[in-house]
Order: structure tokens, then C-alpha cells, then sequence
């Protein structure tokens, strides 16, 4: 057995069971799971139905009864087995009572194959060996069928019984116990029908063992007969030193696991799908975009928060369903509706990011709603000065028929300007909202030092500054990101300037989508949770004399898998890029990604990559050139150094 570092808790911590309750089935739920833990006296009601009659809730009992029962552990664990009860370990805690027995540590899980698994082999095995053409009305019992013919291979076998602490206590700290392990043995018998296929009996195990070190021996098997022995199957996970079917057995539980976790959606069997596993392996593509850092982190947090409130506000509308005991009042069913249609609304967000041609570049499309407002009908153009003051020193410089206005509020410049118009910012902090919406050709212009002129970002908001104007410029200026997650500059159509400037990202950097062009001169770039200038297919960038460091800035564990650094190109059909006489340093990932989708597109050996990375921009290297000219790359007397993993990179996804 593993030594390890447990948690030990208050002996008036742990629950009692009376006589009376025996027999009784305690709520086995299944904590980080809204849905499981939530107990109902009926069934899961479908989100179509505004208030369910008894007979649909009875229709869907089985279906989503089992899926319940399919839900897994806590979050802290949902990313890959194993890895929360190895996060346990890490802090020692308060040892147990001296007059308390203490059980056993745990001995180690089995580590998941599917934790090397690449892309390809994911969409492989879950639409080409597990679901292959199933609907996903049927994605239930395809998966019963899969885990039953896998548990043909083994009886019995040990495992770690991992639940909900507060089916053993009344008194916790979430934080220190996000689960309780016991070592139990399984047996797994034949199953008589499908509402069976996801419990095994279980009885506990020699020697007595649980992460938490003073649990009481009695407690355990008291809790077990209240459940008759029976537990969910995917709360039990397999441990090492027994025999190979059991690292069979392990995979298959973790394939189902994954499948409930990351794949499938309470809407799946609620709507028609004519190619179910297409859509699964869109939605592997998006976890696996997420896991490398191809979306970058604060969007796809954005994405997990999207997605949990969703699942929170169906069991919400669950649980008030369930509650209503005869027909509707008239307020019943207008709250039932105002529910369904938040859900509906968060459903088509979390649908839109999973069509890949939707996507784009995260839940925010279509960002702009603003009309283009063109010329004033007198054809003059009008020049705005944002102070707090305005002195005729400001304006000396100015032509003498120059027609100005004059405003404290960026925002109210910006919601007065037409094409044309010139915005002139002195020295000062601002915020301004509708930075997010530049659909007019204007000129945004800072007088003075650049790092005196700041413009900071709304937290509240998704978009910091977003164009779809055919020619914006931006100069002179320092756009501070502060809590939005979109880029800190994003370019939907036609062309930005940004001049001089300094950009100091907290969220994602510059992103041109589709379409779109950037020219960005003289500017810094730091702080990004991705690449600093991400440039979608087809778009267009001139960067020349700018500073791009400390990129890739993740502040979560999945920093060391992204590849995103300064520069980060997607291919098909390639962007045109430019780059002349740039500093590009000291970031996470590479220092310019480019990334093709298939092995096929272009061939870079390993060998001319080193020797381009050591050789900076010298155009001898004819195999990377070649490339470069493939994508309508070039690149002239930039220096790219000291880029954690490397200064430039051809990444296949």
C-alpha cells in the first residue's frame, strides 16, 4: 500500500445511523455534479415540456435515471482520473485521534489510457469502435452495452469507491475533502435489464483503507447495508497490481466517464440529429482546443461557466417541475416558461460554440449590432477632444476651419462620431464601451506620452475593442485589459491600424478573424493568455518595429500543453503575414505557431526547424522558406529569442 498524507475530521462530524433508517436507500450523489446530487421524487422532466404530466415523467424515468447514475466525480477530478487524489496528497493534514483506528491509505488507481490519447484517437474510438452509427436517443444503452461486455472479462476485482462526502458526514470542509475513497471489492454480476447496468455490489476490502484516515470501520459497513451494498459502477475506480482485464476494465470506465463529462448534453436525445457521431467529434475537437490552448483560457472558462450554468438551470427548472403536485396555478406556469427560455437561450449559445463554423472566436458572435453611420449629411468631418478641460494650448496645432467638439467621456465622443471624424485623447484614464462597436472609418488618437493615455476595459464586458469598420486607427495610446475575456483587440471585418501603442493584455491579444486585416507599427504587446496576435484563415497582418513578450500568460494547469507564444498563425486557407524588424521574446509558447490542420498540408522536418530557430532570419534555409511562401509568410530582420519553447514551430492539430 501507498503511504500517503490524509485527511482526518471531527469525530461529530461523521452521520449516525439509527435502526429506523436501515433499509432506507441514502442518497449516493455524486459531488460536482448539480444533477446527481440533486434528489427527485420523480424523474429528470424534459426541458421541451413547460410542466410534465406524471405519465412523461414517468416515460423518461430510465433514461435519465441512468444517466444520473453516470455522472462522475468532482471537478476536481473531472479533468483526468487519479489526478485529484493525487492533489490530496500534496498538503499534509491533521492526523488522527490516538484512541480512533486508522484505516489504511489507498493504494493507487489505475492512470487512464485516454490520458495520452491523441485527437484523432478519441474520434476513433468513440465514433468509429463505441458509438459508431448509433442515434443519440440510443447513446444510453450503447454505453451499457460497451461497460457490460468489458465487465464480462472480471467478476471480481478491487477498486476505490469514490463518493459524495456528505453521504458519510453531516459537518465538512468541502475544500479538504472533495471526495471519500473506501477500498472495496466489486462483483459484478449479470445484468437482468438496462436500469441495472451502471451498479455493482460491493462489500469493503483487507485491509480497511480510505483517505480519510480516522473514518470509523462501522460507519462504513452501516452505509453500505443502508445501500445494500449496491453503488453507482463509475464511482468506482480500479487499483493497480491486479491482473491486465482489469486495465481493460479501467479504460472502458473512463471512456464512459469521459463520454457523460465532456460529450454529452441534456438536449442530445431531445432533438433529431441525422449524424450523431459527427457531432461528437466536434465536440472532442473543441475539448481537445481547450486542452492545448488553441482557445485560449479565459474564453474557454467562459465556455466551462456557460456550459455549468446551463446544467444548474435545468435542474433548477427540474426541481420546480417536480414540486408542483396538481395542475399549474397561472404563476406556476409563467415561472416554468421563464426558466425553459433561459435555457433555451444558454443552449444556443453552448450550440454555437460546438459547430465549428460558428464558433469563430467564442460565444460573442455577433458582436456588433451597430449600424455604420457613414458621412454627415453636410459632408464635414468633425474633431472630438476627450478632457476634462479644454484649453486653446490643446488645440493650437489645429487648422483654423477645423470644427471640434468637446467631451469629459470617451464613450460620448465615440457615440457621436461619424466617418471621417478624428478623436483626440489627452492625458488621463478612460473607459468606453463602445470601443466594441467601431463599425465608422475614424482616427482614435492620444496626445502626449502613450503611457499616459490609458484606456482600461470594462469588467463586466466580453469585448474590449472590436472593429467592423473599414479603416480604424489607433494611435498613441495604452489599452489596459481588465477582466474581459475576448481579445483585447479583435478585428471582425475590413482594416485596423494600431500605431505606437501599448496593449497590455489580460485576456486573449490581438485576434483578426476571417477576413479581416491589421497593421500594427511601433507597438508592445504583452500579457496574453494566448498567442499575442492570433490570425484566423484568410486574414491579413502587417506587424513591423513592434515589441511581443510575455505571452501565453495561462494561469491554468493546462499552460505547459499550448503551443501559443508572440506570434500564432491558423491555416486553410492560409493568412498573409508580414513581419519585419520585431522583437519577439520571452513567451510561453513559441515564439510565431503556425498551425495546420492535417500532416498533409506542408512538411517541416524537425531538422530545418532547429536550424531555423538557431539561425534567426537567414533566408538559406530553403525548406522553411518554401513554407513561407506556401502561407504568404514573410519575414525580414526580426529577432526572435528566449521563447520558452522555441522560436518558431509548424504545429499539426
Amino acid at each position: 500500500m501507498a503511504s500517503a498524507s490524509r485527511a482526518s475530521v471531527p469525530a461529530d462530524s461523521f452521520r449516525t445511523i439509527s435502526p429506523g433508517r436501515r433499509g432506507e436507500k441514502a442518497a449516493s450523489a455524486v459531488p460536482g455534479d448539480t444533477a446527481a446530487a440533486t434528489t427527485l421524487k420523480g424523474t429528470a422532466i424534459p426541458v421541451r415540456s413547460v410542466v410534465a404530466s406524471p405519465r412523461q415523467v414517468k416515460g423518461k424515468a430510465g433514461r435519465e435515471a441512468a444517466r444520473l447514475r453516470l455522472q462522475r466525480l468532482p471537478a476536481a477530478q473531472a479533468e483526468e482520473p487519479g489526478e485529484a487524489a493525487e492533489e490530496e496528497e500534496e498538503e499534509p493534514l491533521p492526523s488522527v485521534a490516538e484512541d480512533e483506528e486508522e484505516a489504511q491509505p489507498l493504494p493507487p488507481v489505475c492512470l487512464s489510457r485516454m490520458r495520452g490519447m491523441w485527437r484523432d484517437e478519441k474520434v476513433s474510438l468513440y465514433c468509429d469502435q463505441v458509438l459508431q452509427d448509433c442515434k443519440a436517443e440510443d447513446a444510453d444503452e450503447v454505453m451499457g452495452k460497451y461497460l457490460s461486455e468489458k465487465l464480462k472479462l472480471k467478476d471480481k476485482w478491487l477498486g476505490v469507491w469514490k463518493t459524495n462526502p456528505n453521504v458519510f458526514f453531516v459537518k465538512y470542509e468541502e475544500a479538504s475533502i472533495p471526495f471519500v475513497g473506501i477500498l472495496v471489492e466489486v462483483t459484478c454480476e449479470p445484468y437482468q435489464d438496462s436500469s441495472s447496468h451502471f451498479k455493482v455490489t460491493v462489500s469493503v476490502a483487507e485491509p480497511f483503507s480510505s483517505n480519510i484516515a480516522n473514518i470509523p470501520r462501522d460507519l462504513v459497513d452501516e452505509i453500505l447495508e443502508e445501500l445494500e451494498h449496491s453503488v453507482p459502477l463509475l464511482e468506482v475506480y480500479p487499483v493497480e497490481g491486479q491482473d491486465t482485464d482489469i486495465h481493460d476494465i479501467a479504460l472502458a470506465l473512463e471512456v464512459v466517464r469521459f463520454f457523460y463529462d465532456f460529450l454529452w448534453r441534456d438536449w442530445d436525445d431531445e432533438e433529431s440529429c441525422e449524424n450523431y457521431t459527427a457531432l461528437i467529434e466536434e465536440r472532442i475537437n473543441l475539448w481537445c482546443d481547450i486542452q492545448d490552448g488553441t482557445i485560449p483560457g479565459p474564453i474557454a472558462q467562459r465556455f466551462k461557466k456557460t456550459l455549468e450554468k446551463y446544467k444548474n438551470k435545468r435542474v433548477e427548472l427540474i426541481e420546480y417541475q417536480s414540486n408542483i403536485k396538481e395542475d399549474p396555478s397561472a404563476a406556476e406556469a409563467v415561472e416554468c416558461w421563464k426558466k425553459y427560455y433561459e435555457i433555451v437561450m444558454l443552449c444556443g449559445l453552448l450550440k454555437m460554440w460546438e459547430d465549428l463554423r460558428l464558433r469563430v472566436h467564442g460565444p460573442f458572435f455577433p458582436r456588433i449590432l451597430r449600424r455604420r453611420k457613414g458621412k454627415r449629411e453636410f459632408g464635414k468631418t468633425i474633431t472630438h477632444i476627450v478632457a476634462k478641460v479644454m484649453t486653446t494650448e490643446m488645440i493650437k496645432d489645429l487648422s483654423s476651419d477645423t470644427l471640434l467638439q468637446q467631451h469629459d467621456d470617451l464613450d460620448l465622443a465615440l457615440d457621436n462620431c461619424y466617418s471621417g471624424d478624428t478623436v483626440i485623447i489627452f492625458p488621463g484614464e478612460y473607459q468606453a464601451a463602445n470601443l466594441a462597436l467601431l463599425t465608422d472609418d475614424i482616427i482614435i488618437k492620444g496626445v502626449g506620452k502613450r503611457e499616459e493615455i490609458m484606456i482600461t476595459s470594462e469588467p463586466s464586458r466580453d469585448s474590449f475593442v472590436v472593429s467592423k469598420a473599414d479603416n480604424v486607427k489607433l494611435m498613441h495610446l495604452s489599452l489596459i485589459q481588465q477582466g474581459t475575456v475576448d481579445g483585447i483587440v479583435v478585428v471582425e471585418s475590413g482594416h485596423m491600424t494600431l500605431e505606437n501603442c501599448i496593449l497590455k493584455c489580460e485576456g486573449t491579444g490581438v485576434c483578426v478573424l476571417t477576413g479581416a486585416a491589421l497593421t500594427i507599427t511601433d507597438s508592445e504587446i504583452t500579457g496574453a493568455q494566448g498567442a499575442g496576435v492570433e490570425l484566423y484563415p484568410g486574414s491579413i497582418a502587417i506587424l513591423e518595429r513592434n515589441e511581443i513578450h510575455h505571452c501565453n500568460n495561462l494561469r491554468t494547469s493546462d499552460s505547459s500543453k499550448s503551443t501559443l507564444g508572440g506570434v500564432n498563425m491558423k491555416v486553410l486557407p492560409a493568412p498573409k503575414l508580414k513581419m519585419t524588424n520585431n522583437h519577439i521574446y520571452s513567451n510561453k509558447g513559441y515564439g510565431v505557431s503556425i498551425l495546420q490542420p492535417t500532416e498533409q498540408f506542408f512538411i517541416v522536418t524537425e531538422e530545418a526547424l532547429n536550424k531555423r530557430a538557431a539561425s534567426g532570419d537567414k533566408k538559406d534555409d530553403k525548406m522553411l522558406f518554401k513554407v513561407m511562401q506556401n502561407l504568404n509568410l514573410e519575414m525580414n530582420n526580426n529577432k526572435i529569442e528566449a521563447n520558452v519553447k522555441g522560436d518558431i514551430r509548424i504545429v499539426t492539430s
